[in-house]
């Protein structure tokens, strides 16, 4: 007679199966998502020339100043065959004759027109602009941005340079009187300096240069500084940033940490479904994941519509014109060849999308 000791209870490894087996239906019962993603290999998605394109945008959203507008423009344009993905940043202060406006309150135009017309606008101006297709919009708030990098554990993003911002908008503070009179609100109202009028409504941030793991406020704090002393003050060099996290976020999302954890899968999945407003149907989400772990080692191609770099002496596209009442005396950017005349940026563009190694400007890899 053989020694029983070592041997697997027939019994039992039966109806730890079965437990398993309903336990996992149920599980993808109630999660499609995840049904679909396991099951599904196809990737049935709006394609122009063999590239998906994708408008990304940004929003303070909540008690922020000007809630829909969007801080953060960036035309993502994902080529499967090439195993290439290209972002293009807009900055906010870009003209559009068409709106009258800046291109950054084409969001909450459409919104203020009719619910769900913001990226119907904002998708139409992008395309118009750049003279490329636009798939897919997808816009977030910043509420939801913080959460989502925390859920998946933080990020590490390299900071190419050391910088100081001293006014950072405190959240919640906005309208603070910072202890002063209404006799003396009515005063400061037009002060030059609200850091100096207004100091409880600002913090000082500061970070170094180097790899730096941010939690979701940090990296917030990293994408959203305008104020930063020396030249990590423009807007150029903040949408430099912002790629900078969408390229790590990106990465963490896809890694087997994520991925393969279901609960983390879904609490995104949820975190990010109400925070977004989308035209990408619930049924192409799927389609996205198995697209981006199919881009996983894509090479990515970053680059910023500018004013050049005086210090290399490379040229911009962008030029800042006087402040007239042409652009409602506001400080905006224009085309450097005319303030309706986007041939150039849309050739810049085009090159960075479809050549290999476009030699139009210098550009950055990833």
């Amino acid at each position: 007679m053989k020694s029983s000791k070592g041997r697997k209870n027939p019994v039992l490894t039966i109806v730890i199966a079965v437990v398993l087996l309903f336990g996992v239906l149920s599980f993808l019962r109630v999660s499609p998502f995840l049904f679909q993603l396991v099951f599904n290999h196809d990737i049935a998605l709006k394609k122009s020339d063999n590239r998906i394109s994708i408008l990304l945008l940004g929003i303070g959203g909540g008690n922020h100043d000007g809630p829909n507008l969007t801080d953060t423009i960036i035309y993502a344009s994902l080529d499967p065959d090439k195993n290439k993905v290209s972002l293009v940043s807009i900055p906010r202060d870009l003209w559009i004759q068409d709106i009258n406006g800046k291109i950054n309150s084409a969001y909450a135009l459409g919104e203020d027109k009719k619910k769900g017309g913001g990226l119907v606008l904002a998708e139409a101006l992008v395309s118009k602009i750049l003279n490329q297709p636009v798939d897919y919009g997808v816009r977030i708030d910043f509420a939801g941005f913080v959460k989502a990098v925390d859920l998946v554990g933080g990020l590490d993003i390299t900071v190419d340079r050391s910088f100081d911002d001293y006014e950072y908008p405190i959240e919640g503070k906005e309208d603070d009187a910072c202890g002063h009179s209404n006799d003396e609100l009515q005063n400061l109202a037009t002060a030059s300096s609200q850091l100096d009028a207004f100091p409880c409504r600002y913090k000082h941030i500061h970070f170094d240069k180097g790899l730096t793991h941010m939690d979701g406020e940090t990296a917030l704090e990293f994408v959203r500084s305008r104020h930063a002393v020396g030249d990590e003050g423009s807007d150029f060099a903040r949408s430099a940033r912002q790629q900078k996290v969408i390229v790590a976020f990106r990465q963490k999302v896809l890694s087997a940490e994520t991925i393969l954890n279901p609960t983390k899968v879904i609490n995104l999945f949820n975190i990010v479904k109400g925070s977004i407003d989308t035209d990408i149907k619930e049924d192409e989400y799927d389609d996205f994941v198995r697209l981006s772990q199919k881009l996983k080692k894509a090479k990515i191609q970053s680059s910023v519509l500018d004013t050049g770099d005086d210090a290399t002496g490379r040229p911009g596209l962008l030029i800042n014109p006087p402040i007239t009442s042409d652009f409602n005396f506001a400080w905006v950017l224009i085309p450097r060849n005319g303030a309706t005349n986007f041939k150039e940026i849309q050739d810049y563009v085009a090159c960075e999308i479809k050549i290999d190694n476009c030699q139009f400007f210098k550009k950055t890899t990833q």
